[in-house]
């Protein structure tokens, strides 16, 4: 797409020159023959450089010029004076007023066609520039939205259960903790916070009656409850910005030894997010109490993670999570 250029010159003469200089040179050019009309064309057309002549009657280019940067939407294009003025104080009033350049009659056209095309190409870099950062913000906006709207979805799991409120803000701000003292980076954490808000996201496909059952589950029950974490699997994959989040919600209950579900992973093959993850969920668990038992004591309970360790648990995370939690007091 070509530049847009106003040229603005009360002469018609002037106007004419200066189109005759830029004819062939790939800019769409506009006129105007005085202040007022240039003001309003340059709100319509928004060009990308304003030739503003200086000696116009009635609102002279000084004026022109002023009201551009009072306005919101014009104060950033870029303005050349042209005139007849090679005083000092005509230059220093026109800088003041807020032009770019300022070139003097009688201009030589090689001149005015190389400071205008460095002043385009600048024009042209600075709106790329703009393009981007508004790009980045309006990209982390969204990203703000998305995480937003994943915490809601994390409240709502944590009001659905009465009996483990308030868990997934504990066990995510937990695993967070740990993950950066096991050396994640801050992009690892930012799906490792995600897969923790999301980690049983899953149990949405599990009916009350047995997500909430005060017995102890039957067999069939319980191999339902077991599915939980491929429902969570299905939900997320679709959805690509939460799919680097996944290993949480769909490998938190892996074991070390092999013993847990759905895959019945080992050691290093269960990833990392849902090995540090374990560690916190079942802290959490056993420290909150439930219709069934008691929160367990802190020394029982660290006592219990030690055990676990190199069957349940990952023998080198274990002892990270140790150290941790016996640091925290």
């Amino acid at each position: 797409m070509p530049s847009i250029i106003l040229i603005v010159d009360d002469e018609p003469a002037g106007r004419h020159t200066l189109e005759s200089i830029l004819e062939g040179q790939g800019y769409q050019l506009e006129t105007a023959g005085n202040g007022h009309e240039a003001l309003i064309k340059a709100r319509d057309i928004q060009p990308d450089v304003i030739l503003l002549d200086v000696m116009m009657p009635g609102m002279d280019g000084f004026e022109v010029c002023r009201r551009i940067r009072s306005d919101v939407s014009l104060a950033e294009i870029p303005i050349i004076m042209l005139t007849a003025l090679d005083d000092r104080q005509s230059f220093m009033i026109g800088l003041e007023s807020g032009a770019d350049d300022y070139i003097t009659k009688p201009y030589d056209r090689h001149e005015l066609r190389a400071r205008l095309l460095g002043i385009t190409r600048l024009n042209r870099y600075r709106k790329l520039l703009d393009d981007r950062i508004n790009i980045e913000q309006a990209h982390q906006q969204l990203l703000s939205a998305y995480d937003a709207t994943i915490e809601g979805w994390s409240r709502a799991m944590d009001l659905r259960d009465k009996e483990t409120e308030g868990h997934t803000q504990r066990v995510t701000t937990l695993t967070e903790k740990l993950a950066r003292l096991a050396g994640m980076s801050d992009t690892e954490l930012i799906h490792i916070r995600r897969g923790s808000l999301l980690h049983d996201i899953g149990k949405l496909g599990v009916p009350d009656a047995i997500l909430f059952k005060p017995d102890k589950l039957t067999e069939e029950e319980w191999r339902i409850m077991k599915m939980h974490p491929q429902y969570a699997r299905e939900m997320i994959l679709p959805i690509d910005y939460l799919q680097p989040a996944i290993d949480i919600p769909y490998c938190h209950h892996e074991k070390w030894d092999g013993s847990g579900y759905p895959q019945g992973l080992k050691g290093a093959e269960i990833p990392i997010a849902a090995r540090l993850f374990a560690l916190v969920d079942v802290w959490d668990a056993l420290r909150s109490d439930r219709p069934y038992r008691n929160a367990m004591r802190r020394p029982e309970a660290l006592e219990y993670i030690r055990t676990q360790s190199g069957s349940h648990f990952d023998p080198a995370l274990t002892t990270l999570f140790l150290e941790m939690i016996e640091n925290e007091n």
